[in-house]
């Protein structure tokens, strides 16, 4: 499991030197996460949107930091993409600590939370990202880790068998989920600090748009910067990567600037409607009213009929859709709304009223 955890330790200076390092050619996948991390912002100030997490967050990094002890135990969520783990590498660059990230699948057996937790430095970050996909024997390794500093560990097999108490230095542990509903009541009440991260507004897309436009070097205006924030879903993920394709089609089939003309081509030519729909937002929302009569309709059934996975329907495609009215989650499945109809010009059918 050597490749379960990645370490960042800015304050550590060189402890890793002696350690030998292999240079080989990026995959695509890297490269462009290589990317995503040049456009992240490192401090908290530079951290744009988001400004009662924000606010909450600043307050106890300052408390802490006066009183030279580790920061409580942070449990972020919402939607994909809009800046959990950027929230995390931030707060261990504002408390000048180690920052260790791992994710909930990548930990399969004890020993690896063990050798994580027990490798930790002092005050250090430890992020661990998707934590409602751990599994339940190692989430409950982590209730006396996060509460008492201190792990049990087994030592030995059959009777001969002995429990055996580990302290551990203090640390932050930051957790990241998308569906904070299906983290269990003892692991959730161990966080101190609970962040909840809503979609972006386009004024602070656009902002977002603008400033990764300038660490990119490419010439964008603001109605060019508006038009690829309207589109972007409220997430900035999403914009960066809009704007990354917009910069590739001013530069072929433009003069190389950003503007509203070229960036409203780039997007109709990648099919990324003013809403942000993309094929498969169209597809759910067209099967729903054209199969389904407007719903309701089962999780199951939709992924299914879509040939899709139900998690990335459910929390990648969903929230967004119900955050802006096109769709509803009633206990019978899936609804499309009036809005929907509106946006693809169909008539909405008359549902009877149910008898009591």
């Amino acid at each position: 499991m050597a490749a379960a955890a990645v370490t960042l330790a800015p304050s550590m200076g060189n402890a890793g030197d002696h350690n030998s390092a292999r240079l080989v050619s990026a995959s695509p996948a890297e490269e462009e996460q290589g990317f995503e991390l040049k456009l992240r912002p490192r401090w908290l100030r530079e951290f744009i949107g988001q400004a009662k997490a924000k606010e909450q967050l600043a307050i106890a990094l300052e408390a802490a930091k006066s009183r030279g002890e580790a920061l409580d135990h942070v449990l972020l969520f919402g939607p994909p993409g809009l800046g959990k783990t950027t929230l995390a590498t931030i707060i261990a660059n504002e408390l000048d600590v180690g920052f260790q990230q791992t994710s909930g699948p990548a930990l399969q057996i004890q020993g690896d939370l063990t050798a994580i937790l027990t490798n930790l430095h002092e005050k250090q970050v430890l992020f661990l990202d998707e934590i409602h996909r751990m599994q339940p024997v190692l989430e409950e390794k982590l209730y006396t880790a996060l509460e008492d500093y201190k792990l049990d560990i087994i030592i030995g097999q059959g009777p001969a068998a002995r429990t055996h108490v580990m302290e551990l230095r203090p640390f932050t542990f930051v957790g990241a989920t998308t569906r904070p509903g299906l983290l269990s009541s003892p692991l959730r009440s161990r966080f101190g600090i609970l962040l909840r991260l809503e979609f972006y507004t386009e004024e602070d897309l656009r902002f977002i748009v603008r400033r990764s436009a300038e660490v990119m070097q490419v010439p964008i205006d603001e109605d060019g910067a508006a038009e690829i924030a309207l589109r972007s879903r409220g997430t900035p993920r999403i914009a960066n990567r809009l704007l990354r394709r917009v910069r590739d089609f001013a530069q072929v089939r433009g003069t190389g600037t950003i503007d509203r003309p070229t960036a409203n081509a780039a997007l109709t030519m990648l099919e990324v409607d003013a809403h942000g729909f993309d094929e498969i937002d169209r597809r759910l929302l067209l099967t729903i009213m054209q199969k389904y009569d407007g719903g309701p309709v089962g999780l199951g059934t939709l992924a299914a009929t879509l040939a899709e996975e139900e998690d990335a329907l459910e929390e990648v495609y969903e929230p967004f859709l119900i955050q802006i009215g096109f769709l509803d989650r009633t206990p019978r499945g899936r609804v499309a709304t009036r809005l929907a109809y509106e946006h693809f010009g169909l008539t909405m059918p008359g549902r009877q009223t149910p008898l009591f």
